[in-house]
């Protein structure tokens, strides 16, 4: 009993707690307190990559509406002739309130609603890119198409891991309703 508790006191100095089974360790990381900070962590890069995100969106908008010419050089050089100045301006309103809920996310990433309407926008947009280019083939797989498809993608399964660390906090920072 006394070397079981030697080698406890031992093993949380080296940076390890001893766990209810005889030889599962967990690290400090992994304790309730060290989970903590790194769901803090993370959430925080995650609210900078919204940011990103929203700033990069705000750009494109402003791209759409000042020449649609942006839309067929660039993104729908599958079928160009398709693109027109009202198809240009609708993506940028599209893109638009894409930035605007991407931006509230990061502000208040605790507002669950608002988390799963933006993991929504990321779907919808690789949802829209993934048609464009396999469907009806207006885009082609070139970097302008490449990378919406891959900062929503990654933007996905960020924010998944993102929910994850949502529903394990104890408390919800909503206010309760009466």
């Amino acid at each position: 009993m006394r070397r079981r508790q030697v080698n406890i006191r031992s093993e949380r100095a080296c940076g390890y707690q001893y766990s209810i089974l005889p030889f599962a360790f967990v690290s400090k990381a992994q304790s309730p307190l060290g989970l903590k900070r790194a769901m803090s962590r993370f959430l925080n890069v995650l609210r900078s990559w919204l940011v990103m995100v929203s700033i990069i969106a705000m750009g494109n908008t402003l791209q759409s509406f000042r020449d649609h010419t942006f839309l067929y050089e660039k993104l729908y050089t599958g079928k160009p002739d398709l693109v027109n100045g009202l198809q240009a301006r609708t993506f940028g309103i599209w893109t638009l309130l894409s930035s605007m809920i991407r931006c509230l996310c990061a502000i208040d990433i605790h507002n669950k609603t608002l988390y799963l309407i933006t993991l929504c926008t990321f779907f919808l947009a690789l949802g829209h890119f993934l048609t464009e280019l396999f469907v009806f083939g207006t885009a082609a797989p070139t970097i302008s198409v490449l990378a919406p498809l891959v900062v929503a993608s990654s933007s996905i399964l960020g924010m998944l891991v993102g929910l994850q660390y949502l529903e394990a906090e104890p408390g919800s920072r909503q206010k309760k309703r009466n």
